[in-house]
């Protein structure tokens, strides 16, 4: 794997890895965000900070609901990363 297209593999992975790391946490964002900006055009209360506190607990849990299998992505891809090493260096 010590070519260009096994290097690009590699970099593809690391670009997946980091979309399955933060999909959860931006998703539950998301979808707090579009709530509580629903709830403020009903209200008409157009405070900033209101946004701000669910955001943070959604994505605290999230990132607890979610944190096993995000940990197990990351270290699947490091295991294989680091297995890897002594194919890529020749």
């Amino acid at each position: 794997m010590n070519d260009t297209a096994g290097i690009l593999t590699l970099a593809q992975q690391a670009v997946q890895v980091a979309l399955y790391l933060a999909a959860p946490l931006l998703l539950a964002a998301l979808a707090v965000g579009l709530v509580v900006s629903v709830l403020q055009a009903a209200t008409q209360i157009n405070e900033m900070t209101l946004s701000f506190v669910p955001k943070l607990l959604a994505i605290f849990a999230a990132a607890l609901i979610a944190g096993p299998w995000m940990l197990s992505i990351a270290t699947d891809y490091i295991r294989r990363v680091l297995t890897n090493i002594p194919f890529m260096l020749g």
